[in-house]
């Protein structure tokens, strides 16, 4: 099929309503054909699990230098991680990567688990919670701030304001990224002026630094490398806990065999992250033209490789709208997959575990008796998850 009789469709996948619950549009185009045309955009939209997978696993052919969707944030992107190809990628990954390894980990694990036990034993004692608020954001924020080594409490408190304005950035040029600007370029402003002094001895950040010093990478990059840590650290982990709360409470049969089984928080996990991906879409550019099932996709051209859509294909995952916690889905495409796999993931499944099992742990049932959904460009989650209806375990 050549592009000029490829498969079109008129939806734009970045409309709010498409934003707010994309499943419906994926499925459409998903059934369509693995690539398909979407003139709204000026974009093809890779549609389906393999598809989207060996897209991930092709940096070559998949560029990640239009990661974003539109050119002005792509040009602020170069020369950090997420948007930067083979072979310049490896050095920059290798220090952004070597406090997040499992190794590294292994020392905070204890202490994420401590603060998620603490925060969720003294949410069980009240009649009522935000899931989002006191748990979600709370917990993900507790602790990246503190690994990185952020002392001054004005710029703590910016953490998240500037993490969201950054992924409003990473979709098309519209009104909710043109307000995201001024806040996101204040994260850049401080970090590409922070001073190794500015962070806690014995850090995540200081030790950014201390790769520079022994020549490991270039000063300039210590910036860039811290960041992605608060932009790309902290919103979609967010998203990923505030989804398992609601799909506990809308599936209590599942949140019982958690409760039943703590062993499954893993596998739950998984499942968590394949029916809601936190981050539906991801952007990339074509290198040559490529053959993706029968769609040539010309080169040059804007992709959105459809995380959300390629975790609910039913020719990979049978009975996929199906929340079972017992799937576990470790190959979904959430975090990504090959050299940009989510260099964050080990972090992200510490927090996550620690709020689910201490969830488990003191709460044996509880209701969701209202919900907002926070609609942003690229990531997908909810601002309040009112908890109530609390059984104490």
């Amino acid at each position: 099929m050549t592009t000029e009789t490829a498969v079109q469709d008129s939806v734009d996948i970045f409309a709010d309503e498409v934003l707010e619950n994309p499943y419906e549009a994926y499925g459409r185009l998903r059934d369509q054909a693995a690539a398909v045309y979407i003139p709204a955009r000026e974009l093809w939209a890779v549609t389906r699990y393999e598809a989207v997978r060996e897209a991930l696993g092709d940096p070559g052919t998949f560029s990640s230098t239009a990661v974003a969707f539109n050119p002005q944030m792509n040009e602020v992107l170069k020369g950090t991680t997420l948007a930067t190809d083979p072979p310049d990628h490896q050095h920059l990954r290798k220090v952004l990567s070597q406090n997040l390894s499992p190794r590294a980990l292994r020392s905070v694990k204890a202490d994420i688990e401590t603060k998620a036990d603490t925060m969720v034993r003294e949410l069980a004692e009240q009649d009522e919670f935000d899931g989002m608020q006191d748990l979600a954001r709370a917990l993900p924020l507790n602790v990246v701030v503190d690994m990185i080594g952020i002392k001054d409490p004005e710029i703590r408190a910016k953490i998240l304001t500037w993490g969201e304005a950054a992924f409003n950035l990473l979709g098309p040029m519209n009104e909710r990224a043109q307000n995201s600007f001024p806040v996101a370029k204040e994260l850049f402003d401080w970090t590409h002026n922070i001073q190794v002094s500015d962070l806690t001895e014995g850090s995540m950040g200081h030790g950014i630094f201390a790769a520079a010093e022994r020549g490991d990478i270039a000063y300039e990059s210590c910036g860039m490398i811290i960041h992605q840590y608060v932009a790309a650290g902290m919103d979609t982990t967010i998203a990923s806990i505030g989804n398992a709360i609601m799909l506990f409470a809308e599936h209590p049969e599942q949140y019982a065999k958690v409760r039943e089984d703590p062993a499954l928080v893993p596998s739950a996990f998984n499942e968590v992250l394949r029916m809601h991906s936190p981050l539906p879409a991801t952007g990339r550019k074509t290198m040559r033209d490529v053959e993706v099932d029968d769609v040539v996709i010309p080169e040059g051209s804007q992709v959105a490789l459809l995380l959300a859509g390629g975790n609910r294909d039913e020719r990979h995952y049978p009975n996929a709208d199906t929340f079972d916690v017992t799937r576990n889905p470790v190959d979904h495409l959430t975090f990504g997959y090959g050299i940009h796999g989510c260099a964050g993931q080990g972090l992200a499944r510490l927090e996550a575990y620690a709020a689910l099992g201490s969830l488990a742990k003191y709460i044996k049932s509880y209701s969701v008796s209202d919900f907002t959904r926070k609609i942003t460009n690229t990531t997908r989650s909810y601002e309040s998850i009112l908890v109530t209806d609390i059984v104490r375990a």
